[in-house]
């Protein structure tokens, strides 16, 4: 870990992310259906919000909001109308969020929310946020005078219905789409303005089929808790998903989460039981899978019908997957890792995962 000279801006984790989204409680059920999450909290008219509703899912560490407007004419709705159902704010536990607020304005982001304090029974919760790229925000979260369900204004989240967990742990990384020529600059403010340092580059080489192709970078905070990849289109011969998702989300966004698992194989086994639906990718993709990856503890042939991508680098493996969209814009998906060693994000995979994308694109007419 960086010394607190070197990391002006520590980062306990990703706090929670939260969904601007056209009708919260469908969605939340959806959620709890389809990815085994649990109800925590919510708050709506009940308690007192006549603006919005809110409802607070958990698995494990990953924590979701899912909010809706109560009024045509809430920002909320002008947001759901025009990116569809998004991701608005990326939460990140600090232990100052006015120290946050401070490091981070400083240095030139655009301020979202002023250091606030909120307050009931259970202690003090004191929150600030900056702007991102496109609508999206970064909040900090400082909670440690804090031990209620979740944050003041919130009631616990009681329901009959709980269906089982499917093995989700916690948020290994979240990926943005920018616009054309925008990774740089995104970089350089990740760097200069929240002191992450670029640990991977990914360039349209790499990142190509014989359509598109795209770049990425993927960038750190000084004690690895928190990633994010940005990612960029690049010229190829038709339309690359990148853009594909900006021309959809009207813009920059978050285009993906990815949610660590412990066992992959029987949390897609879980998860495709539900519903969920994931890339398929050539059968092909197989068959010299033993020889570009090396010795692996599971067995191919159990992930050959699952879908699972292996990928490896010089500390380990990973095994990944892809859900397609999760709503019908062809915006924002999942990924499910499981990490064994490896520190990467499946490189690989890549040319099998966009050849998989762009058959969907195709489908849709958009390629």
């Amino acid at each position: 870990m960086n010394t607190g000279t070197q990391d002006f801006l520590p980062l306990l984790g990703t706090d929670f992310v939260e969904f601007y989204v056209g009708n919260a409680k469908q969605a939340a059920h959806y959620y709890k259906t389809a990815f085994g999450y649990e109800g925590l909290a919510y708050s709506g008219p009940e308690t007192g919000d006549r603006e919005k509703v809110s409802y607070v899912l958990k698995q494990d560490k990953v924590r979701l909001i899912l909010t809706t407007a109560l009024h045509p004419d809430h920002p909320i709705a002008q947001h759901t109308n025009f990116h569809g159902d998004g991701v608005k704010t990326i939460a990140l536990t600090v232990n100052d969020a006015r120290d946050a607020f401070h490091q981070t304005t400083s240095r030139g982001a655009k301020s979202f929310m002023e250091p606030k304090e909120m307050s009931d029974e259970h202690g003090t919760v004191v929150m600030s946020g900056i702007h991102i790229y496109g609508d999206t925000v970064h909040l900090f979260v400082e909670r440690k005078n804090y031990n209620g369900i979740f944050l003041p204004g919130f009631r616990e989240l009681k329901s009959e219905y709980n269906p089982a967990s499917v093995g989700l742990k916690y948020i290994d990384h979240c990926v943005g789409n920018v616009g054309w020529n925008e990774m740089n600059p995104w970089v350089k403010f990740y760097e200069d303005v929240m002191g992450f340092k670029n640990i991977l580059t990914f360039d349209d080489k790499q990142i190509s089929t014989e359509y598109s192709a795209l770049m990425s970078k993927v960038m750190s905070n000084g004690n690895g808790y928190v990633k994010f990849p940005i990612n960029e289109p690049a010229k190829g011969k038709k339309k690359s998903q990148v853009e594909e998702y900006l021309d959809f989300y009207g813009g920059p966004g978050v285009q993906h989460i990815a949610i660590a698992t412990d066992n992959i194989m029987d949390t897609v086994i879980k998860l495709r039981s539900r519903g969920v639906e994931f890339l398929q990718v050539p059968g092909t993709y197989y068959d010299d899978l033993a020889k570009r990856v090396g010795p692996i503890e599971e067995d191919i042939d159990m992930l050959r019908p699952l879908g699972i991508l292996v990928d490896r680098d010089d500390e380990g493996y990973l095994l990944q997957i892809f859900t397609k969209p999760v709503e019908d814009r062809p915006t924002i998906f999942y990924e499910i890792i499981q990490r064994r060693g490896a520190k990467s994000f499946g490189a690989g995979n890549f040319k099998a995962l966009f050849e998989a994308l762009e058959r969907e694109q195709g489908l849709r007419g958009n390629l």
